[in-house]
């Protein structure tokens, strides 16, 4: 299939992403929450959001219901498709740090080249991976939506933490363990790191 990428010539928008920034007083971060099912990436997410609306700040959550039952309603849970669908979260993450929105993603993303993948294409000075740690029996316990019982039951398969592996980041910018932190502890932890370079990026 003929590549027609070489017919796609970028028009140079006179409001960019430095005007924005200039604008508004601060610049763009994207914090990309990991973690597996039930560890509670979701809950941090939105209790960081809340801080920093609160802050005034403009922010968005890209989750798995507006990204999976949406954009990428058409992906299953292969590793192929778990790969396309951390590519087109990445893409509009892109999108949302040029419009200089703050931006919060939560999605297992259990590769660590996809996550490399995502803060190289994102870039790296926007990019902040917080790895939401929980031992599995905890998130097990948990299962508040009741998954894990199902892909014990072998209702659910390739599901991350008991027939698919997570990969562990190796260097997040920021480590939450919230089996031993509590909300506020962690949500003071992200918000402590982020706040300098929300502030540094119009200095």
């Amino acid at each position: 299939m003929k590549n027609h990428s070489e017919n796609i010539i970028p028009h140079q928008h006179k409001i960019n992403l430095a005007a924005r920034t200039i604008k508004k007083g601060y610049g763009p971060v994207l914090l990309w929450f990991t973690g597996l099912s039930g560890s509670g990436k979701s809950t941090l997410a939105n209790a960081v959001e809340d801080q920093l609306f609160k802050r005034g700040f403009d922010t968005y959550i890209l989750d798995g219901d507006n990204i999976r039952s949406g954009l990428n309603a058409d992906l299953d849970f292969t590793d192929k498709s778990r790969k396309e669908n951390i590519r087109r979260i990445s893409e509009v993450g892109k999108l949302f740090v040029d419009a200089s929105v703050i931006t919060l993603t939560s999605f297992i993303s259990p590769f660590r080249d996809d996550r490399a993948m995502a803060r190289t294409l994102i870039g790296p000075k926007y990019f902040v991976e917080i790895f939401v740690d929980c031992p599995l029996d905890v998130c097990e316990n948990r299962d508040v939506k009741g998954l894990y019982k199902k892909a014990r039951n072998g209702e659910i398969s390739n599901f991350t933490g008991i027939d698919s592996p997570f990969e562990t980041p190796s260097n997040p910018e920021v480590y939450v363990n919230t089996h031993e932190m509590n909300l506020e502890e962690c949500t003071a932890k992200v918000i402590d790191y982020i706040i300098p370079i929300i502030q540094s990026d119009n200095a």
